[in-house]
C-alpha cells in the first residue's frame, strides 16, 4: 500500500506541475491534444480503480507460430487421428488421458496436474469464421478481434484501456516484450514494455522546443539482455513484424513519447525497484517463457497497478520435426505455467489471477512428408486459474474427412466469446463496446 500511495502522489504532482501548468507551451500539439482527449474520456468513463493490491489480473500468454493443437489435446480414442498421422501420432498409452477420448501430449505434465487440481479449463475447437493461414493476419485478427474481412487499427485490450482505465498509471498494462503487442494498440496509448528490468531505464535529458523552455523526454537504454535462450524461440513470426506494418498514430514512436509524458519514468523506477525487491517463491525453467513469467510474478507480488500483463512462447510454426520441437515447447509451457500458478499460491496472490494463452491457428489434420504440420484453423486454447470453470469446455471438433473444411477441422467456440467472459466475468466490463458487438459468454469463468 506504501509504494501505491507513493506513486498516486508522486504522479498527481508530475501531472499538476509539469503538465497542468506548462502543456500549452512546453508540450508538442499532438500530444497536448491527447491528454485533452484523455482529460474528456476521463469526465465520460467509468475508470476502473480496484487495481493494485485489490484488483483482478488478466495474463494472456501468445502461443506464437500456430500450435498443433491436435498434437497438443490429442484424440487418441479417433481412428480418423491415427490414420491421418502416420509419422507424427502418438502413441495411446504415452498420452496424459482427461477423458475417454482426450488426452494431454505426454510432455505437458504441468498442465496434467493444474488440470487435476482444478486450476486449468481447457476449451476446444477455438477459432472464427472464415479462418486465415497467414500468420501476419490471423494474428492481427486474434490481437484485434476483428473479423477475417475487417481490419482494425486498434486492439482488444488497447480497447479495453481506452473504457476502462483512462488516468490510470502506465503500468495499467505491461507486456515482457521488446515492442508493444498489437493488442495493446490504442488511440490513447497505455502500457510499457519490458524485458529484464534490470537492464533498462528511461533516461532524462534536455530537448529544445522550438525555442520554448526545455522539456523533459525520456530515452530509452537497453544495456544487456540476460535471456540466454535461441535467438528463434520466438520464431514463426508473428510477435515480431506486427508493430513495423502498422500506422504510426497507433504504433511505437507514439506511445513511447505519450507515456513518457505521462511519467513513464516513475513507473519503470517502480517496476525496477519491485523486481529487484521481491523474491519468487518457486523455480521456473530456464527458458525464456520461464524467465518472462518468473518477472511477472515479481511484479504482481510487488503490487502494481496493473490490469493485463502479455507474455509470449515462440517456435510453433513446427512444418519439420515437429515431434522434437512441440515435446520441448509444450513441456515449456506446461513446467512453466506450473512454476507460476505455485509462485503466485505461495504469494496468497492466484485468486486474483487469470491466464488465457491463444495461437494464431492450430494446424492440419494430417501430418506431411517432412515429419510436420502445416498452418490449418481451429485449435484448443487454455485458461489457468482458482475461479476457472475447470475441465474440458466446448465440443473436440470431428476429424472424419467429410466433416473437414479444406483439410483443417472447424471451430466450435469463437474466440470472442472467451474475449467476452474474460472482459465481463473476470475484468467486470461491458464487452460489446471492446468487441464491437456483442458475444455471448462462455463459461470459463
Amino acid at each position: 500500500m506504501k509504494n501505491e500511495i507513493t506513486l498516486q502522489t508522486r504522479r498527481e504532482f508530475l501531472r499538476k506541475t509539469v503538465l497542468g501548468s506548462a502543456l500549452s507551451w512546453t508540450v508538442p500539439s499532438f500530444l497536448a491534444s491527447t491528454f485533452t482527449a484523455l482529460q474528456s474520456q476521463a469526465a465520460d468513463s467509468a475508470i476502473q480503480t480496484d487495481t493494485g493490491k485489490d484488483g483482478t489480473i488478466l495474463v494472456v500468454l501468445q502461443m506464437a507460430g500456430g500450435n498443433d493443437g491436435i498434437n497438443t489435446v490429442v484424440p487418441y480414442s479417433s481412428d480418423y487421428y491415427h490414420k491421418a498421422r502416420p509419422r507424427i501420432g502418438l502413441p495411446t498409452d504415452k498420452i496424459l488421458k482427461l477423458s475417454d477420448n482426450v488426452g494431454f501430449h505426454p510432455a505437458m505434465t504441468g498442465f496434467k496436474d493444474l488440470f487435476d487440481s482444478g486450476n486449468l479449463s481447457v476449451v476446444q475447437g477455438v477459432g472464427y469464421p472464415n479462418p486465415n493461414r497467414s500468420h501476419f493476419r490471423s494474428t492481427e485478427i486474434w490481437q484485434t478481434a476483428s473479423d477475417s474481412d475487417k481490419y482494425l487499427t486498434s486492439g482488444w485490450i488497447g480497447r479495453y484501456f481506452d473504457n476502462d482505465c483512462v488516468g490510470a498509471d502506465p503500468a495499467v498494462g505491461i507486456a515482457i516484450e521488446d515492442q508493444m503487442p498489437q493488442s495493446f494498440f490504442a488511440p490513447v496509448p497505455k502500457g510499457v514494455c519490458i524485458t529484464n528490468p534490470q537492464n533498462y531505464r528511461f533516461m532524462p535529458g534536455d530537448h529544445p522546443h522550438q525555442g520554448q523552455p526545455d522539456m523533459v523526454e525520456a530515452s530509452y537504454e537497453k544495456l544487456n539482455d540476460l535471456d540466454t535462450t535461441p535467438s528463434d524461440e520466438n520464431s514463426g513470426g508473428s510477435i515480431g513484424m506486427l508493430a513495423s506494418a502498422m500506422p504510426m498514430t497507433g504504433g511505437r514512436a507514439v506511445d513511447f513519447i505519450e507515456r513518457t509524458a505521462l511519467d513513464a519514468q516513475l513507473s519503470s523506477d517502480e517496476i525496477r525497484t519491485i523486481a529487484g525487491r521481491v523474491q519468487n517463491q518457486s523455480p521456473y525453467p530456464a527458458s525464456q517463457l520461464g524467465t518472462s513469467l518468473k518477472l511477472v510474478a515479481k511484479l504482481i507480488g510487488g503490487g502494481l497497478p496493473t490490469r493485463i500483463y502479455y507474455a509470449s512462447q515462440g517456435g510453433y510454426d513446427t512444418h519439420t520435426n515437429q515431434l522434437a520441437t512441440q515435446q520441448r515447447l509444450l513441456g515449456d509451457l506446461g513446467d512453466s505455467m506450473k512454476a507460476f500458478v505455485d509462485d503466485l499460491k505461495a504469494q496468497g496472490n492466484m485468486q486474483r489471477v487469470l491466464v488465457m494463452t491463444f495461437s494464431e491457428f492450430g494446424r492440419r489434420v494430417s501430418d506431411n512428408a517432412n515429419g510436420g504440420t502445416d498452418h490449418g484453423a481451429a485449435a484448443p486454447l487454455f485458461i489457468v486459474g482458482n475461479k476457472v470453470n475447470a475441465g474440458l469446455l466446448g465440443t473436440y471438433p470431428s476429424l472424419a474427412p467429410e466433416d473437414l473444411f479444406q483439410g483443417d477441422v472447424k471451430y466450435n467456440v469463437d474466440f470472442r466469446s472467451v474475449y467476452a467472459a474474460v472482459l465481463e466475468n473476470w475484468l467486470k466490463t461491458k464487452s460489446a463496446p471492446i468487441l464491437g458487438r456483442q458475444f455471448t459468454p462462455l463459461p470459463v469463468v
